[in-house]
């Protein structure tokens, strides 16, 4: 007995064009409604990138290994290349992009800017968001709990030192005591 169907396709080949239908999601992005199409195995990063244009979530390895794609959902960091779209449906998501207000970078952001705690820029976005949910859990860290915090990122060029700073620089402006100003190396300690 054949299992095509009178007309039509292979039963299984109708399952499949089935898996292929996208659906409407709606979600609030750094505080804005917005809906979007999705396949039903599509991952939150393409969503975000592709569909809503929120490009600030980069895509790296696709295994939640390198933390780029790293955004918050409902407050939680989050690796969007592990989540499917359709679970974010009726959640908050947040990007790099909702950091910054129409008044400029966030405090963060700024101290990432005078720290130099970046170059390439492609770990960025996502270690910006990573610190932004852990200074909200930990207001005050440590340096030893701001580099395992960023354990679970990797980044190729800026060896961690002035991301560190720049946490801690925030944590310390944040808790009114007197910003650093920046990194200290030996060389200019011991000048």
């Amino acid at each position: 007995m054949s299992k095509t169907k009178k007309g039509g396709a292979p039963s299984s080949a109708l399952s499949v064009m089935r898996r292929q239908e996208h659906h409407r999601i709606a979600l609030t992005l750094n505080g804005s409604a917005r809906t979007g199409l999705c396949a039903p195995r599509e991952l939150l990063s393409d969503f975000l990138r592709h569909e809503l244009g929120a490009t600030g979530t980069h895509v790296g390895c696709e295994h939640g290994v390198c933390g780029a794609c790293t955004v918050r959902v409902d407050g939680v960091a989050s690796r969007s290349c592990l989540m499917l779209a359709v679970q974010a449906d009726g959640r908050a998501v947040d990007t790099v992009e909702g950091l910054a207000t129409h008044e400029g970078l966030s405090d963060l952001q700024e101290a990432f800017r005078r720290h130099h705690a970046l170059q390439c820029g492609f770990c960025t976005a996502g270690i910006l968001m990573s610190c932004a949910d852990y200074l909200e859990r930990v207001p005050e860290p440590t340096e030893a709990q701001v580099r395992e915090m960023l354990s679970g990122h990797l980044c190729r060029c800026t060896g961690y030192t002035p991301i560190v700073a720049a946490v801690l620089d925030v944590a310390a402006s944040r808790a009114g005591a007197r910003p650093i100003s920046a990194p200290v190396s030996e060389e200019t300690s011991n000048a």
